[in-house]
């Protein structure tokens, strides 16, 4: 369905069901650390999730296996597909992964070469192409950047522009590390106000417990690599002492 942000639409592909579904993941490093232990849980269309937890709790390396970056034992589906060698590229389109530095993800000189660079490699049309790339702008409210210079932009400008050259691809599930690290509170506002807009299922890794109690019902914390909470921000947040034990503060 064609949901509007600003004059162009973003395509959200509809989901029956479950979104994300993870089940008894384990992965263990080569020097033998065990990462990921167990993990379980789900994601319906629309969820807008925290996922929580001091350092080294495994919250990076778990979205690493969201598409297929790192693989471990256990099982990943995303809308209805098993995370497989063969459906390897159909996975990595619908799960739109954005990176703590955005100058991981922007390489192309322009604005427009970057947020273009996923759908090209779909074999998609040109028009089809341009089409993406100003629904995307559009969505993070930044349409006249078509032709800025990338690695001239501020960090706020490259954070939303990052999250532009994945929502190109039309992904099912947006995971997000740290978005708002490293901003100013101008920037992380504006941030915080075009997640809460962005009518798609998210997955947001952060130690912002702020905007954890502002944008997301849902909260899942993690902690040497298993789930040890997942439910309503609301009820998470109210236990001090829970938040405590495992590395984080009540906000």
């Amino acid at each position: 369905m064609p949901v509007s942000h600003s004059t162009s639409p973003v395509f959200i592909p509809a989901i029956d069901g479950d979104v994300l579904r993870v089940q008894d993941l384990e992965f263990a490093y080569p020097d033998g650390h065990k990462a990921l232990q167990g993990v379980t849980f789900h994601m319906r269309g629309g969820d807008k999730a925290a996922l929580v937890g001091p350092n080294g709790a495994g919250k990076s390396t778990l979205m690493l296996h969201l598409n297929g970056i790192l693989q471990g034992n256990g099982g990943i589906e995303v809308g209805g597909r098993s995370l497989t060698r063969e459906n390897l590229p159909l996975i990595r389109a619908m799960v739109g992964l954005v990176f703590q530095n955005p100058d991981d993800q922007l390489f192309s000189p322009t604005v427009f070469d970057d947020v273009a660079f996923g759908p090209l490699h779909m074999g998609l049309p040109e028009d089809e192409v341009r089409a993406r790339v100003d629904a995307a702008l559009d969505a993070v409210r930044m349409p006249g950047y078509r032709e800025r210079l990338s690695h001239h932009l501020s960090m706020g400008e490259k954070k939303r522009i990052a999250i532009a050259t994945v929502l190109s691809m039309q992904p099912s599930l947006l995971v997000l590390d740290e978005p708002t690290a490293g901003l100013d509170p101008r920037a992380r506002r504006t941030l915080i106000r075009l997640l809460h807009d962005l009518p798609i299922t998210m997955l947001v890794s952060t130690h912002d417990m702020a905007m954890v109690k502002e944008l997301f019902p849902r909260t899942i914390v993690m902690d040497e690599g298993r789930i040890v909470a997942d439910g309503s921000t609301r009820e998470v947040l109210s236990d001090e002492a829970f938040l405590l034990a495992h590395g984080l503060e009540k906000p």
